[in-house]
């Protein structure tokens, strides 16, 4: 049986390469994206493969009505990615309450909202697949990106309570963990005002970002190509990390904090209740 999937944030960058590897492999697609229209000459090419949809994810109606939409014409869904994401650059007290709700709501609400309400269909069908595009940046803190590596952190902790929760009903989620993919993401950042103070931690952080010189490690087209083989997989990994620096800069954190763990375990323990004899 041909597997059914629902791609948001689909019209350019992981999304798009998503949907072109998805197709090409003979899948079908419920395309979501708030300018569907980008995917016209691949709706063109594939008429009987690919439905796109209107989704601004942010809105609760055009979610339910996004879902609605792919089971009225796929009759299922057996791959959800929640891809759709933005990210603003600067230093968390910068924020303008409007920029972290944002980033709040598309990186981490949104996902939350969508795979509740594909959960259902997946749980009658006792199979999925959710694939949760989080970060490497939901592994590790960095400058700069506070809000949107809360929303990473939140996705993440999210997918992997998930995993344990579904597992037993047939339903396989990982929480996809990309380094720098060579999309205009970076480019595309809004950014926080600058602030006194943050010039060698935020400011050098957004300046890196920012440069013409700064190139990303991942293809898109690769990084889709290893999604796609993902959800063929048996047994897929709760967590799959995806680039050399993503790889480099997880497995740096995690003996990061193995050794403060180590150098702060006497105070870790102190807090123990006394054993009553």
């Amino acid at each position: 049986m041909l597997k059914v999937w629902f791609i948001t944030g689909s019209s350019r960058g992981l999304g798009r390469s998503l949907v072109e590897v998805v197709l090409a492999g003979g899948g079908l697609v419920a395309a979501a994206a708030r300018k569907p229209e980008q995917l016209s000459e691949l709706a063109a090419q594939y008429p009987d493969q690919l439905e796109l949809i209107q989704l601004d994810v942010t809105d609760p109606e055009q979610i339910g009505a996004a879902v609605a939409q792919a089971i009225k014409k796929f009759d299922r869904i057996d791959v959800l990615v929640n891809n759709a994401g933005i990210g603003v650059l600067g230093a968390a007290e910068a924020y303008t309450d409007e920029q972290v709700r944002s980033q709040l709501e598309t990186n981490l609400y949104a996902p939350i909202a969508l795979t509740r309400l594909v959960l259902p269909h997946m749980r009658k069908q006792r199979s999925g697949r959710i694939l949760q595009i989080s970060s490497v940046g939901g592994r590790t803190g960095n400058p700069a990106l506070t809000v949107y590596q809360a929303a990473k952190f939140g996705l993440t902790g999210f997918s992997e309570a998930l995993a344990k929760e579904v597992r037993p009903l047939g339903i396989w989620v990982t929480s996809v963990e990309p380094g720098g993919l060579r999309t205009s993401i970076f480019a595309d950042m809004d950014t926080a005002p600058d602030i006194e103070g943050y010039e060698t931690s935020v400011g050098q952080r957004v300046a890196q970002f920012k440069s013409s010189t700064f190139i990303a490690k991942s293809d898109p087209a690769k990084a889709a190509k290893a999604l796609f083989e993902l959800a063929e997989h048996p047994e897929p990994p709760i967590h799959l990390i995806l680039g050399s620096d993503a790889v480099a800069r997880i497995k740096q954190a995690d003996a990061e904090r193995n050794k403060e763990m180590e150098e702060w375990l006497e105070v870790s323990l102190s807090s123990d209740a006394d054993e009553k004899d």
